[in-house]
């Protein structure tokens, strides 16, 4: 691996010394152009090296170096595949230099409007904040272009999945109007497919839990409505866990929240946020106001 490494930076310096030598007076007359060529297949050999011997930063700037000299000869295609590449090896090391190179190739997709890659690699940028650098307002930034795009070009299972990552993450930020006008909207949708028509239920558990986290009196009227949208909403464990949490509720019987709570939990696993959500809620008894 160490001399995948060295072979690597020796590919780097021939490289630079190629476009160092292509922008003099001579380099003009003899071959400027076809230098420029063979800096760029150094730099990819470089690249591939580096990628070898796990040297992702060194990988992610010699595929920069690549992109960008793609960019200047107007391939810009190659240029932003190049640019997805730095984003990938960075990612590995430098989640913030993985955003910015994948922003450059972005911007190239959207020129040539090639939507459905810029969506994709929005997404990915998204995932980045998410789990990397854990800024979930950026995450949420990012998640809502992909989506935008996604939606733009009829991919609407795709548009959605970012839309939910959306509502959850504005959920646990306390946005809940937002959360509730996603999931709603997704339920919606989810009833006009045969095959997703199931998922809609889980939307509407979710926004009525976001609802609890607001006002008693609003999560009926959204149960009753969810009900008459999807009739068999109404026999579900999700609706009947809704509807005891609701009784609790107005009764300020906190034991029996828990107690109600734990029983589900015990047949179908509450992850973490929805275990969030319903810790909110359960603070809401005995307080002035709920959540």
């Amino acid at each position: 691996m160490a001399d995948a490494e060295q072979k690597a930076m020796q590919l780097m310096a021939e490289a630079e010394k190629k476009l160092t030598s292509s922008k003099g007076f001579l380099g003009s007359l003899f071959g400027g152009p076809s230098k420029v060529d063979e800096a760029m297949d150094l730099y990819q050999q470089a690249a591939n090296k580096f990628k070898m011997a796990k040297k992702w930063s060194s990988a992610g700037h010699a595929f920069s170096e690549l992109a960008s000299l793609h960019a200047k000869a107007g391939s810009r295609l190659d240029a932003a595949t190049n640019y997805v590449e730095a984003g990938n090896c960075y990612k590995k090391t430098d989640p913030n230099e993985s955003v910015n190179s994948l922003l450059k190739a972005i911007e190239i997709y959207t020129d040539m409007g090639k939507f459905t890659m810029a969506a994709k690699h929005h997404q990915g940028i998204a995932e980045i904040y998410e789990t990397e650098v854990a800024d979930m307002e950026k995450a949420i930034q990012h998640f809502e272009q992909a989506s935008d795009y996604f939606r733009g070009e009829e991919s609407n299972s795709s548009a959605n999945k970012c839309q939910l990552k959306v509502a959850m993450f504005a959920a646990q930020m306390e946005n809940y109007e937002k959360a509730i006008q996603i999931y709603e909207q997704v339920a919606t949708s989810s009833l006009e497919s045969s095959l997703l028509k199931y998922s809609a239920k889980e939307y509407m558990f979710r926004a009525a839990l976001c609802h609890l986290c607001v006002d008693l009196t609003n999560s009926r009227i959204a149960v009753e409505k969810y009900e008459e949208m999807y009739p068999a909403f109404q026999d579900s464990r999700e609706c009947k866990l809704l509807k005891a949490l609701m009784n609790h509720l107005e009764e300020q019987n906190v034991d029996a929240f828990t107690d109600t709570v734990k029983e589900y939990d015990s047949i179908s696993r509450l992850d973490q946020w929805y275990t969030t959500m319903l810790l909110r809620i359960k603070k809401s008894i005995n307080a002035d106001d709920l959540c």
